[in-house]
């Protein structure tokens, strides 16, 4: 069921910057994470404000970015984001960017029914996402380890620079 909700351009606009590797000064400005709500007239998805990590805050103030990323989600309320995760496997380094779609159990039944019907919605606005995770918990997403699980399990030896 579509709930009538629409992304707002802003949603494209931070996917495709997100998605474009850059590099130099402008990697800085680059976001690692960012969170996505539906607008308080219940109309539209889009990017909730001051909840994104930029590249640049990574190592400066942000040491590890996954979980300053876990300590930005609403505890009480639902909401998309996307994360840009960096891991290496046995293999190679990668990089990849993981759709999130947070739905606690504390949230407000309404507000995870407008969320899980609007959910298709962002997501057909995401082309190429590899990885999509449903998170109904902190259990289910506190350390780098759930991470990891979610981006390719055992073949998966760190994550954000740090071993497993």
């Amino acid at each position: 069921m579509a709930s009538g909700v629409t992304v707002s351009d802003e949603v494209l606009l931070v996917f495709n910057d997100m998605k474009v590797r850059k590099a130099g000064e402008e990697e800085k400005k680059r976001k690692k994470a960012v969170l996505f709500c539906v607008s308080d007239d219940k109309k539209k998805i889009i990017p909730e404000e001051g909840k994104e990590i930029l590249l640049g805050d990574v190592g400066d103030t942000v040491q590890d970015p996954f979980l300053h990323f876990v300590k930005m989600l609403p505890p009480n309320d639902c909401r998309y984001a996307l994360y840009d995760a960096t891991y290496e496997t046995k293999e190679t380094k990668k990089e990849d960017l993981i759709f999130i779609f947070w739905a606690p159990e504390s949230a407000p039944l309404k507000s995870k029914m407008i969320y899980a019907s609007s959910k298709d919605a962002i997501k057909k606005k995401f082309q190429g996402i590899k990885h999509e995770w449903q998170v109904n918990g902190l259990e289910d997403i506190k350390d780098r380890r759930a991470l990891a699980e979610k981006l390719g399990g055992a073949s998966v030896i760190s994550v954000e620079g740090g071993p497993l």
